[in-house]
């Protein structure tokens, strides 16, 4: 808990590129936005909380910022890297947390990373890629002091919260077009491309599916960490992330289920539409038989053929053959092969 006060008002930092914020907390209140210099002089005050928030920060900043807190050279090399697997480590006094945003993006799912340093008195998130903004979850947090006085343990919590609630808003997006898709398996009016777009999402999903469920360890870890443990009173928040996170998976694996039958379907819709072309094929075959078969024996060139020489052979024959290839007009379509 925090409890301390302080009086003293510090200078309005000018933005750098890199930080998207980066303030000082006491008892629960801002008491100042500072400079990323200033951090660690201001972690060393008891009951103070620095909250710095980067996006996309270059080596050099990131090289100030582990001066600022004495973060490990591994941990420092790993956030200036995307594409980490979602994970928690500990260097010494500090926790480094690697979490997967993801956020729609021209149809698709896109895939980010947000990095968490937590340690006595501050923490630092960093964020790579597709991702929304975390300016709500720090207007959210000032807004309640009672509960941003747990310091570092309710920011952290804040976080990952934040991150797993913005995975609904991809999956009900996901879902409107998966119904959209139902709809034309139904109506017989799937493409190629409808076909191809159900084997990215249902990939997609698996991506997502894999994020969630890596946080889901990760939030198990954060209640037993050693080196610097979360509070009682916080534990139980963290116990709610991970129920959100297997409300996602149970979506998730509901979506790939629908995705999956949707797919089957438009397979079978395929099928049955190949089959029903392959069976008027196969009925026109029959009826131009006839005519074929019958003019191939007149077109064998024998000299002794009696009908040859009847005056009305020929009209006869006409007529034997729309007969018969009537007959089976009909017979065929009232089977429904044409």
């Amino acid at each position: 808990m925090l409890h301390a006060v302080v009086t003293e008002d510090a200078s309005q930092p000018k933005a750098e590129e890199g930080v998207v914020a980066a303030s000082v907390y006491a008892g629960g209140q801002r008491l100042a936005d500072i400079a990323v210099d200033e951090a660690g002089a201001w972690t060393k005050r008891p009951g103070h909380v620095v909250w710095i928030g980067l996006l996309e920060p270059s080596p050099e900043l990131l090289a100030r910022v582990q001066v600022q807190f004495g973060l490990h050279d591994l941990a420092i090399e790993d956030a200036g890297k995307a594409h980490q697997r979602p994970k928690l480590e500990q260097y010494g006094d500090c926790v480094f947390i690697v979490a997967r945003t993801a956020h729609m993006l021209d149809g698709r799912i896109s895939f980010g990373e947000t990095h968490i340093f937590v340690g006595r008195g501050y923490i630092v998130s960093v964020r790579h890629g597709a991702s929304t903004s975390y300016a709500p979850v720090r207007q959210r947090a000032e807004s309640c002091p009672a509960v941003l006085s747990h310091g570092e343990d309710y920011i952290l919590y804040a976080l990952l919260d934040f991150i797993v609630d913005n995975y609904m808003p991809v999956l009900e997006m996901v879902n409107t077009e998966v119904e959209a898709v139902e709809d034309k398996v139904f109506a017989g009016e799937l493409s190629q491309g409808d076909v191809q777009r159900l084997y990215v999402l249902r990939r997609d999903l698996l991506r997502l599916r894999n994020a969630a469920s890596a946080l889901v360890d990760v939030c198990r870890r954060v209640q037993r960490v050693e080196v610097r443990p979360i509070e009682v009173s916080m534990q139980p928040l963290f116990r709610d992330v991970t129920d959100h996170i297997h409300r996602v998976q149970d979506e998730i694996d509901a979506l790939r289920e629908v995705l999956a039958f949707a797919f089957e379907a438009s397979m079978m819709a395929g099928q049955v539409q190949q089959t029903h072309i392959a069976r008027r094929l196969a009925a026109w075959a029959a009826i131009l038989a006839v005519p074929t078969a019958i003019a191939g024996i007149y077109g064998m060139n024998f000299e002794v053929m009696p009908e040859l020489k009847w005056e009305y052979g020929y009209l006869v024959v006409l007529g034997a053959v729309a007969i018969i290839c009537g007959t089976l007009f009909y017979r065929l379509r009232k089977s429904g092969w044409l």
